[in-house]
């Protein structure tokens, strides 16, 4: 009896310290996403990406997205965004990332070398006039630089996300915006907020035109 209860009383101690690291990581999310808010250049240039993208679509243009890992996740989830829908019904709109084709993605890694597998395809499908958006927690992912390298080459329009630094990228984009972290988790939750307040933007002006944005 005595050992189920030392068990019982072990398990009910460590279950607070999921309760407490659960509370933790949400103050220290929420925390990020305020020093965001805060930082008003910041926000003016989520603002301006936002007017570019409405620009872009408004001419016929599209926007390529492209990343490594869990930036490669939020490049597809930001494109899905436009594609499908975020919020309000509406005709899809031009939004690829370029991390889906696996055979392209080899065939360029294994012949031309894993720094290439973005810029050879934006040289592909891209056209100036377009849109081009890296995102890179480090702001220094050599593909990533390539790819933004060559968009700009072309005449498109480029974005950069980035953690707090910016890294190598700060100085490579027209746009980059940086997350107010340099842990990585905090930076994918900024990067993911802000492709959503894009795509809601952009959502807005392409329905609704200038008088319904805020």
């Amino acid at each position: 009896m005595l050992t189920t209860l030392q068990t019982n009383e072990t398990r009910m101690k460590e279950w607070e310290k999921f309760v407490h690291g659960a509370g933790h990581t949400i103050a220290a999310s929420i925390a990020t996403h305020q020093r965001l808010l805060g930082d008003e250049a910041t926000v003016r240039s989520i603002a301006g990406v936002a007017e570019a993208l409405v620009n872009a679509f408004r001419q016929g243009q599209k926007v390529l997205l492209f990343g490594n890992g869990g930036s490669a996740a939020d490049a597809q989830h930001i494109a899905a965004e436009f594609v499908g829908r975020f919020v309000i019904e509406r005709a899809a709109l031009p939004v690829l990332a370029l991390s889906v084709n696996t055979s392209c993605l080899t065939a360029i890694g294994n012949d031309y070398g894993f720094d290439r597998v973005f810029a050879r395809q934006i040289e592909a499908f891209g056209r100036a006039g377009d849109v081009a958006v890296g995102i890179s927690t480090s702001g220094n992912s050599a593909n990533v630089l390539l790819g933004l390298a060559k968009a700009k080459e072309m005449g498109m329009t480029t974005v950069a996300l980035a953690g707090a630094s910016g890294g190598r990228m700060k100085h490579s984009a027209d746009y980059c915006i940086c997350a107010p972290s340099a842990e990585t988790p905090r930076i994918q939750e900024c990067h993911i907020l802000i492709g959503h307040v894009i795509a809601e933007l952009a959502e807005k002006a392409m329905v609704y035109g200038s008088s319904r944005i805020s």
